[in-house]
């Protein structure tokens, strides 16, 4: 049984599964969810040894949380718990809020929710562009002084702004997609976090599961993901093409595509740890046989050349969705 190995967080912060597991798919996202299956789930990942486990206050609007909470009763100690706040809902449409007293309002909201007395990594899930950085990254550093969160993070934030929050209190980790298929964005924030010595946390690296090859056909395509441009019609074929390269690589190895792809993310430096989220205990488990998949120097860069920076085709949010990242 694969069990998952551990890196630090940066220069000084906690030492967390390589592998993680994103929780948002527990929500209704990519389709239903079942909360029983999706607890069972969580034991499942933590019984081999995934002890990072990320959500959101956003997720659902509680309902993950919630869910995570159930999940880890009794098993607190097993598990590095990720949370974030600042996606609120505002006239339909989602709003952001990184004003301190919402800091403040937000973390006790997701406590009473987990169930916990405080948390292991709290982020900042989306840049207010309306307040200082650093007035939000006081809020939070203020629940660190309170016992409440133990690190802080931030999400989709642009390395300038990562510099601003280090400089109020030690940032532990920034998380940012991160991809085969999109990795841009993602390794230029690397350069300020590895210099910051900030760990470095990939979600989406699965692509939003393209990168699994079980997204063949457009019909294929469910849930959330339907409004991503990566799967609309103008894009997919090309995308998909992309993904048939890593397929060929991945049967020369004798692995899924899925894990060759993971192997090659963890290849980027010991900064980089991953959190694919999956509502099936057997997608989790093929995420962590990437742990036993071993590549050269030369497949690394292989691989980096069969699916290069920038090739993918449409951007990897909606229009609305691109407004609030990378700032």
């Amino acid at each position: 049984m694969t069990k998952t190995a551990l890196r630090q967080l940066g220069t000084n912060g906690p030492s967390v599964s390589v592998i993680g597991l994103g929780c948002m798919s527990l929500s209704g996202v990519y389709g239903a969810a079942d909360d029983a299956q999706s607890e069972d789930l969580i034991r499942r990942a933590i019984d081999r040894g995934v002890n990072h486990l990320d959500t959101s206050d956003m997720y659902g609007w509680g309902h993950n949380e919630a869910v995570v909470g159930q999940a880890i009763k009794g098993l607190r100690a097993k598990v590095f718990l990720a949370t974030k706040f600042g996606q609120i809902r505002r006239e339909g449409q989602n709003g952001v809020n990184g004003r301190p007293e919402y800091v403040r309002e937000a973390c006790e909201a997701s406590l009473k929710r987990l169930g916990v007395d405080v948390i292991d990594l709290y982020y900042q899930h989306r840049v207010d562009p309306d307040v200082p950085v650093e007035d939000t990254v006081g809020a939070m550093a203020g629940l660190v002084h309170a016992g409440k969160v133990r690190h802080l993070g931030l999400s989709e934030a642009n390395p300038e702004r990562i510099r601003r929050a280090h400089a109020v209190h030690p940032i532990a980790a920034v998380q940012t997609e991160y991809s085969l298929l999109y990795r841009t964005e993602a390794e230029e924030t690397r350069e300020t976090t590895r210099a910051l010595g900030i760990g470095f946390v990939a979600y989406a690296p699965l692509g939003r599961g393209f990168l699994t090859g079980a997204i063949k056909t457009i019909g294929d395509v469910d849930g959330r993901r339907a409004q991503h441009p990566r799967f609309q019609a103008d894009n997919f074929d090309h995308n998909r093409a992309l993904v048939a390269r890593i397929e060929a690589v991945a049967a020369e190895k004798g692995c899924t595509p899925g894990q060759l792809t993971l192997a090659w993310l963890l290849a980027q430096g010991d900064d980089v740890v991953a959190i694919p989220g999956t509502r099936y205990t057997q997608r989790m488990v093929e995420n962590l046989g990437a742990l036993d998949v071993r590549l050269t120097d030369a497949e690394v860069a292989e691989i980096s050349a069969a699916v290069p920076m920038g090739a993918a085709s449409g951007t990897r949010y909606p229009a609305g969705g691109m407004k609030g990242v990378y700032l």
